[in-house]
């Protein structure tokens, strides 16, 4: 057995009721990014990080609405929109809303999102596919449609903290340092799907081929070698890093010690000039992630997101540093 693996479970077993579904990852140097796959993640370069504890899981529907219960927090797809901030915008786009997968009929122009992705009113946590939709069978499913200041909001109401970009990176790992996967080098080893993925032709056809056309219930695939399960597929999950290319990294031929992202001003999107909105990293890809579209489904994978934005398939996880086991 790798020794990571024992150390993560035994540190959950003994670990304080505080930490409860909380597995220690020991800190250590790994090689973060990659030069094999997306431009964002290249180069690749040595990152050292400090030992952290970790959820498991995501957040689950269930541990959102208890918070929600507890504080009376409205999430920001359950809030109109400021119109000072969008400029020009449709007045419909400002009403309550989220953003929520359509499944086109037909192949169509992978180039642009909006082929599939489409503004609901009425879509929040509390109703993930649309207004009509609820949580009532989806509790252990990982909550989305959350935007970044939801999920900080929920981290500090749990006594926790969001991770960085390495963290996050370091710990989906599991100790295989420059895997492709969470698990090796094979995206389904002997045929067998390790991640909720999307097999199949995205965005038209899905085979669903893992056993799930939506999100998993959290924990529904084999966990990691730190004993963290959905590190790979079913949701996205925040960082807290200001979006920036690896290549505008300092010095990145020496190990950086650990690395808390860009700047917040530097972080907007340059194709965007308008919408002055700052963007933060998100991790782990989707259950709408394929082989032939986003294959973010890799630990070194990233992308930007928006800190107003929240999705149908956009969720989180938290950790707690500086405590011991």
């Amino acid at each position: 057995m790798n020794s990571s693996v024992g150390l993560s479970h035994r540190n959950q077993d003994f670990a304080p009721p505080h930490f409860k579904d909380m597995v220690w990852i020991p800190g250590g140097t790994f090689l973060m990014g990659s030069d094999q796959h997306y431009p964002e993640e290249a180069p690749a370069h040595r990152v050292r990080v400090n030992s952290f504890w970790m959820d498991c899981y995501t957040i689950t529907n269930r541990e959102f609405e208890r918070f929600v219960a507890e504080t009376g927090y409205v999430t920001l797809a359950e809030r109109p929109a400021d119109p000072a901030q969008y400029p020009g915008a449709k007045p419909e786009l400002l009403a309550p809303s989220s953003a929520i997968f359509k499944k086109p009929a037909q192949r169509v122009d992978i180039r642009n999102p909006y082929n599939w992705w489409v503004y609901v009113g009425g879509a929040n946590w509390r109703h993930p596919r649309g207004p009509a939709s609820s949580i009532k069978k989806l509790l252990d499913h990982p909550v989305v449609h959350v935007a970044f200041q939801d999920a900080e909001a929920y981290a500090n109401w749990a006594g926790k903290e969001l991770p960085t970009e390495a963290e996050w990176e370091f710990a989906a790992r599991g100790g295989l340092d420059g895997a492709s996967f969470v698990w090796g080098d094979e995206l389904a080893p002997g045929g067998k799907h390790l991640a909720n993925t999307w097999q199949g032709e995205f965005p038209y056809e899905n085979r669903n081929e893992d056993g799930y056309e939506w999100t998993a219930p959290v924990g529904s695939f084999p966990a990691n070698g730190f004993g963290l399960y959905d590190m790979a597929g079913n949701v996205w999950q925040w960082t807290t890093d200001w979006y920036q290319e690896h290549s505008r990294i300092d010095s990145p031929c020496c190990t950086i010690e650990n690395p808390r992202g860009g700047e917040r001003d530097a972080s907007y999107d340059p194709n965007n000039p308008d919408v002055q909105i700052p963007r933060k990293v998100t991790k782990g890809g989707s259950y709408l992630c394929a082989p032939n579209y986003c294959q973010r489904y890799r630990p070194a994978a990233r992308m930007s997101q928006p800190i107003d934005t929240s999705t149908g398939h956009l969720g989180m996880r938290c950790i707690v540093r500086n405590v011991d086991p």
